[in-house]
């Protein structure tokens, strides 16, 4: 069963206000800019939302105030929230609980850190899938969980009622996999998604530029040309944690959504000239002035 959610679903920052507290004004204003320039959907509360450092009751307040948005001013819009614990009771408490609030689905990242084995991991969603009667979407992100989850794994996965689709940040297994859609973990691999005929990415960039991450939708013919000009832009962004330097470079375009929460620390002045640099090439600064 195809998911329709959007091609381009940006993975939100999570803004903060100067004493460190969710800024909902700014959620207003950070959804609309990003349902505005190019996004189809949004996912809250994942790891570009530093979900890591809010309590379940912030974490629960971003998403009902970011539903509210989207229902009143963005209809069409979807709203996925992100889930995922390491501890399934929690998994499952945050499942019910999101699920309570008219999202559109959850995205559910297999536990990280603690790394069960292949029957631990199935035997979590087994339980995950019993809190919930809305779509599941699967993150796959090794370089941040310590685990894997290859295709054939996947694809078992797939047989779980709501389970359909996966957020596939590992390029080793981009592939189809029968019973899922398939997003872009990573914005270098919607293009290769794209290709494939699958679904779209959940992606950071467009966070800046999402209209053009959109252009790769809608002129195919032209999606190699408009990902290689945007290089620069994936290397740049990753020059720190993500969610720090899209908040330094929203805020730099006219958007600001605060800093990021400790551990996150704001870009140093080395970092924020490259951003800067970044955004002048292709004429971002201008925009915003």
């Amino acid at each position: 069963m195809a998911l329709h959610l959007g091609p381009i679903l940006t993975a939100m920052v999570t803004p903060f206000d100067v004493h460190g507290r969710v800024d909902e004004e700014a959620i207003h204003r950070l959804v609309d800019h990003l349902l505005g320039h190019g996004s189809d959907g949004l996912v809250v509360c994942g790891t570009t939302g530093e979900a890591a450092t809010l309590a379940d009751d912030e974490h629960l307040r971003v998403i009902e105030v970011v539903v509210a948005e989207v229902r009143r001013n963005h209809p069409g819009a979807s709203v996925v929230a992100g889930v995922g614990s390491n501890d399934t009771r929690h998994a499952v408490e945050l499942t019910e609980r999101a699920t309570a609030l008219d999202v559109d689905a959850l995205l559910s990242v297999n536990p990280y850190y603690n790394r069960p084995s292949r029957r631990g991991i199935i035997a979590h969603y087994c339980e995950v899938v019993r809190a919930t009667n809305l779509p599941i979407l699967l993150y796959n992100i090794p370089q941040r969980t310590g685990a894997d989850l290859p295709n054939d794994l996947l694809a078992e996965l797939a047989q779980l009622d709501h389970i359909e689709g996966v957020k596939q940040a590992n390029p080793a297994n981009l592939a189809r996999v029968d019973g899922l859609s398939i997003y872009a973990g990573n914005d270098d691999m919607l293009v290769d998604v794209l290709e494939l005929g699958e679904a779209g990415g959940v992606l950071t960039a467009s966070h800046i530029f999402g209209s053009e991450m959109r252009r790769m939708v809608d002129e195919p013919d032209r999606r190699r040309e408009i990902d290689a000009g945007l290089s620069d832009v994936y290397r740049d962004l990753a020059i720190a944690p993500l969610a720090c330097s899209l908040k330094a470079g929203l805020a730099m375009i006219g958007v600001p959504v605060g800093g990021p929460r400790l551990p996150y620390v704001e870009l140093d002045a080395d970092e924020q000239c490259t951003v800067r640099a970044m955004l002048e090439r292709h004429g971002m600064l201008v925009a915003a002035a």
